[in-house]
């Protein structure tokens, strides 16, 4: 492609990116045929080719959120690439932090039914915590939240509610005495 082709190609962009801003949805659907390709090659060159759908998705979304922050005066490539680029790595940051919180959890050594013998084992050790231990237990295990998630609402950081929750997980095994 030639300077011509490119220049004109990111006049087009800004053009589109314009009308997209005023909500001419088939400017949106020309924009986003457009940049496709241009995009996908720029996620592809980021990840590992697993992700590259996800990342993709995400980087389109983050454009439609953001898309009335464009300035029109400027060039639109840069700053498509720069909320690709930082999507890819929030992205594979996540995807980082969730394999830690996965390996990190211990699971009970025992699966317990609502309404098995061990029910009431189980109900009578939870008793047993102090009031952060069976909040941390709550809100990670009953709730699933994520340790940023159960940390805003203990009202401390993910790593102190990773280790609330660590202790809270070793307190109920000794509880329930395995």
């Amino acid at each position: 492609m030639d300077e011509q082709d490119s220049d004109e190609r990111a006049l087009r962009r800004r053009r589109w990116m314009r009308q997209v801003q005023r909500g001419d949805e088939q400017a949106y659907r020309a924009l986003l045929d457009d940049i496709g390709p241009s995009l996908a090659a720029f996620l592809r060159s980021r990840t590992d080719g697993r992700d590259l759908e996800d990342v993709y998705q995400e980087a389109l979304l983050a454009l439609h959120r953001v898309r009335h922050t464009y300035d029109t005066r400027r060039p639109f490539e840069p700053w498509l690439f720069a909320i690709a680029r930082f999507v890819a790595v929030s992205y594979f940051r996540r995807q980082t932090r969730m394999r830690r919180e996965i390996v990190g959890e211990v699971a009970p050594d025992v699966a317990v039914g609502d309404d098995g013998p061990g029910a009431l084992q189980v109900s009578e050790a939870l008793h047993g915590l102090s009031r952060t231990e069976r909040e941390a237990i709550r809100l990670l295990q009953v709730e699933g939240l994520s340790f940023e998630q159960a940390a805003a609402q203990m009202g401390t950081t993910p790593g102190a509610a990773k280790v609330r929750g660590h202790r809270a997980y070793k307190a109920l095994r000794r509880l329930l005495g395995a």
